[in-house]
């Protein structure tokens, strides 16, 4: 089981959790803000910007580098932040816990070091036709440099992945699958830890990419038996700029450094390096020092609330808005898959998604617009782009409502 602190499910007090996020009180067009556009970045609550402020005004110093009280205390309180994602994801120590700025990183920082070691000439990697550009573009790199075969799990048009053909893909030249657990541009939920039993029963490794997933529900790594997970802070309530990959030792340790400079060595001669322990081997140069600890404090939010409470709130809300945006006339649901998460992504006659969202906008209503940095998912429904409503621990069914009203008025208007 995860580590993470849940709370009981029978009470869920939206509007005091709410009052955390300042942000929420924006008025944009002097309407209030209906901010639904989570799946591209979460609002941070008062007490992860309480935390930067504090870092900044009290202790801002270098971390492993010195020993005055308040460069002591900036170590202390960043080791912290990487013992809250240890314990958010059940990861079994803190040296599987590698910050890199975001999940694209930390999915470029296992191409380049693990595929330049374990992935060569004809080799295959498997990734699914619904990744983010993040899980295809490092690999497609990597197979240019390699020699290497790029194979795609195909779906269908329910956006579900077809799980016969995937085991079919995997051969004895696969040597890493990589995953998205929950689809930006659809919401599909893949299921991924069956998928991993079946990699596994062929020695093959297995990247989850859990920067969608990892705000919507209790993740443990252990139990998912992924050998890498990256997430992204600034989706889960955190600052931008800090991200998390997690890595099984026994992989990390195998795995050369992909950057070199200060803290990740132990020695430096001109003659030889010797490189660092892990989790230091992985992060070269002064860190997002404030990135990591504010990360610990959005965390610090989450499991107040409970992920569990979250995640069943969210569940309702998702079943609420399929039922209020179903009776939107001539919107097409993009993503219909039975386990489907916090995202409605939709075309709304043949109106351009850019106008859609520029409409809405007007009324205070925040969404994406554009192809969700996913153009094979665009190209397989056959759309140039959609809206996308996505939500969070803090949406309402009345911003719901707010969409649904916005959404008939442009279609009266350009529909």
């Amino acid at each position: 089981m995860s580590d993470v602190q849940t709370a009981p499910t029978s009470s869920y007090d939206v509007a005091s959790i709410r009052e955390q996020f300042p942000l929420l009180k924006t008025l944009v067009h002097g309407k209030p803000l209906v901010y639904l556009d989570n799946a591209n970045t979460t609002q941070k609550p008062q007490r992860v910007l309480d935390t930067l402020w504090e870092y900044y005004t009290t202790y801002n110093s270098n971390i492993h580098r010195a020993s005055y009280q308040i460069a002591e205390r900036s170590t202390h309180e960043f080791e912290m932040g990487r013992e809250k994602v240890r314990g958010f994801l059940n990861a079994k120590g803190v040296e599987e816990i590698i910050f890199v700025r975001n999940a694209t990183e930390g999915i470029n920082l296992v191409a380049q070091s693990f595929g330049r070691t374990f992935i060569g000439e004809g080799d295959e990697i498997i990734v699914s036709a619904m990744e983010h550009h993040a899980n295809i573009v490092p690999w497609q790199m990597l197979c240019e440099e390699k020699g290497a075969i790029l194979k795609v799990i195909p779906i269908n048009d329910d956006g579900e992945l077809l799980l016969d053909e995937y085991e079919k893909l995997i051969t004895h030249r696969t040597k890493l699958v990589g995953i998205v657990h929950m689809s930006n541009a659809l919401g599909t939920v893949n299921p991924v830890e069956e998928m991993i039993q079946t990699a596994h029963a062929h020695g093959v490794p297995v990247l989850v990419d859990g920067a969608q997933s990892a705000y919507h529900k209790v993740i443990d790594v252990q139990a998912m038996d992924c050998d890498f997970f990256v997430f992204s802070g600034h989706k889960l309530y955190g600052p931008t700029g800090i991200g998390v990959l997690y890595g099984k030792r026994k992989y990390l340790e195998a795995m050369p450094p992909w950057q070199g400079g200060g803290d990740m060595i132990a020695t430096v001669s001109f003659e030889k390096t010797v490189y660092n322990e892990l989790p230091n081997k992985f992060e070269a140069g002064t860190p997002h020092i404030e990135g990591a600890i504010g990360l610990g404090a959005a965390i610090d939010f989450l499991n107040e609330t409970g992920m569990d409470r979250i995640a069943a709130y969210e569940h309702g809300l998702m079943e609420y808005g399929k039922q209020v945006l179903g009776n939107v006339p001539g919107l097409r649901m993009i993503g219909t898959a039975k386990e489907k998460a916090s995202v409605f992504s939709f075309t709304l006659h043949n109106i351009h998604a850019l106008d859609l969202g520029t409409l809405l906008d007007t009324r205070g209503i925040a969404i994406r617009t554009g192809q969700h940095c996913a153009h094979p998912v665009m190209q397989r429904f056959g759309v140039p782009a959609t809206g996308r409503a996505s939500l969070a621990c803090y949406n309402t069914r009345e911003e719901i409502d707010a969409l649904a009203r916005g959404l008939i008025r442009v279609s009266e208007i350009l529909g």
